[in-house]
């Protein structure tokens, strides 16, 4: 079983510390996020990584190499522009020869067991599985409903309930063939092309640890629940 890690983004909301570090090796308590994640693909079984790297490549390279001492194989795709979250699978169909494969952002902190997406896909056999999980939006205003001028409805401070990416996903290769070559390509444009094809999509509800270490408070939150939940992480 193969997996690919998304770890090529600038990390723009986490400037400066990523100006001179690649988001995926900021750390989270004892290990950068990165290697949380490799760890965690070795132990749900995967033995095959392929990481699809740009900013500050040579960095997660020079800090990884093959993947030997972490008892995986990786090799690297090199994006040499910017190709949104799934244009660079297609620059890389080459190296994904499964009939499908685990794709992930590399700055995810869950505790997920990637075994459950995986085996769900398979009995489900979609083109895309998406792991989801269970947000709450909190508004603080009276939200007002209308219809032209005329009110309908009003709720005080309401809380609204959303199944949200986790960045996790499991591709069947045939998605690929959706996505156009050498173009930047994300993935709402591909989820909306695979439903307009009639193709089945898929979402693996998760209700589990998942936090998105995407900004600043984010970060700072995944060292508290890191030492919290350490055992279930590593």
């Amino acid at each position: 079983m193969k997996a690919v890690i998304l770890a090529g983004g600038k990390g723009r909301r986490l400037e400066p510390y990523t100006a001179v570090l690649p988001k995926p090796l900021m750390p989270v308590g004892d290990y950068p996020i990165l290697e949380l994640i490799l760890r965690q693909l070795k132990k749900s079984g995967i033995e095959e990584v392929v990481l699809a790297v740009g900013h500050l490549a040579g960095l997660i390279q020079t800090y990884f190499s093959d993947g030997r001492e972490l008892g995986l194989k990786l090799t690297y795709h090199m994006e040499d522009e910017p190709l949104g979250t799934v244009g660079p699978l297609r620059a890389m169909e080459d190296m994904l020869d499964t009939p499908y494969f685990l794709v992930m952002n590399g700055d995810v902190l869950t505790d997920l067991d990637f075994r459950d997406v995986i085996e769900f896909h398979r009995k489900e056999n979609p083109v895309l599985t998406i792991a989801v999980n269970k947000r709450d939006v909190f508004i603080d205003f009276g939200v007002v409903e209308l219809s032209e001028d005329r009110i309908t409805g009003y709720s005080e401070k309401p809380s609204l309930h959303y199944w949200v990416s986790m960045g996790v996903y499991v591709f069947s290769r045939d998605a690929l063939k959706y996505i156009p070559k050498g173009q930047k390509y994300d993935l709402p444009q591909l989820v909306w092309r695979l439903l307009d094809e009639n193709e089945k999509v898929m979402a693996y509800r998760y209700e589990g640890f998942w936090l998105d270490i995407g900004r600043e408070e984010d970060f700072r939150r995944a060292q508290e629940e890191f030492e919290k939940r350490r055992d279930s992480l590593l």
